[in-house]
């Protein structure tokens, strides 16, 4: 199975509780790649690419995390672009 790439926008109660982190340690232990950052809106801007189960996984660890709560999630599938980490920037 090929790996996707999909770029995120997380909207809601995403910053200054700990979803960055948490993004990172999820899509590490999925052996997903890419980043996280946070935008001056308040929402959370995401690239991750690997399976499509894998990010899929990583998203709903993402929804189900108690510290904040993600309201709509923008999405879409871009280019992949291969990767060794995952990186909060």
């Amino acid at each position: 199975m090929a790996d996707i790439r999909r770029h995120m926008i997380f909207h809601g109660y995403v910053q200054g509780v700990g979803f960055r982190w948490k993004a990172a340690h999820t899509a590490r232990r999925f052996g997903v790649t890419g980043w996280v950052r946070n935008l001056d809106d308040g929402s959370v801007e995401m690239e991750a690419e690997g399976q499509v189960q894998d990010i899929e996984a990583l998203v709903q660890a993402l929804e189900d995390h108690s510290w904040g709560s993600v309201e709509s999630i923008d999405s879409e599938n871009i280019p992949v672009q291969g990767g060794y980490s995952f990186d909060i920037i």
